[in-house]
Formats: C-alpha cells, structure tokens, sequence
C-alpha cells in the first residue's frame, strides 16, 4: 500500500508542475500577444510573468512577432489575454526597467529651475 501511495504522489505532483509551467504565457506568442510586453521581452531577452523572470532568446525582430500575431488573428484565431499586471516587473517597475508616467519630484524640481534661457 506505502509503494502505491509513493507512485501516485509522484505522479500527482508530476502533473502538478507541468500544469503550472503551462498556465505561465509568452507576451509575444500568437495565442496570447500582448504588444508592449513583447517589445520588452525582445529588447530585454526575457520576460516577467508572475512575478517570476523568464529569460527567452528571441531571434527575430519584435515586427515579426507583431505581424505573426496579426495574420493569426486575422484568419480568426483566438487571442487569451493575461490578467492585468501578469507581465509586470516585481516592485511596480516595467519589465524593461524604464518607469514611464508622471514626473514626480524630478519633473517638478526642473520646472522650477527656469527657461532654456539661462
């Protein structure tokens, strides 16, 4: 019975692990694009995902990923999007590591300082 008990938790935990590496999804694939994403992971050889970091050897252009997922679509292919926030970098960042938005403190300390006249 122990035998039997040992096999059935190592497959169950084998189907397990495989599950969640598959729930995990590409930004620039066809079936599940996400265009700012994908231009990170190209430009960034990797994505996050999660939370986690997925390091991927893109080795065409960010347009080719763009017009793959384009023709996909357009023969009436399926797109799953992400759940908001999949894609992003842990702490808030973006996952190239350039904050974009607002100027906060810096935009509003150089506003202060004069023209370009100066």
């Amino acid at each position: 019975m122990k035998k039997s008990t040992k096999v059935t938790l190592t497959v169950v935990a084998a189907v397990g692990l495989a599950s969640c590496g598959r729930s995990r999804r590409d930004p620039c694939d066809q079936y599940s694009f996400d265009e700012m994403a994908c231009q990170d992971a190209v430009r960034s050889g990797g994505y996050y995902y999660g939370g986690s970091w997925y390091p991927m050897m893109y080795s065409n252009p960010y347009p080719y990923y763009y017009d793959h997922y384009r023709t996909y679509v357009s023969s009436g292919g399926r797109v799953v999007a992400s759940p908001a926030g999949s894609y992003a970098q842990p702490g808030g960042g973006s996952s190239s590591g350039v904050e974009r938005g607002g100027f906060g403190s810096t935009g509003a300390g150089h506003a202060s300082e004069g023209g370009a006249g100066e």
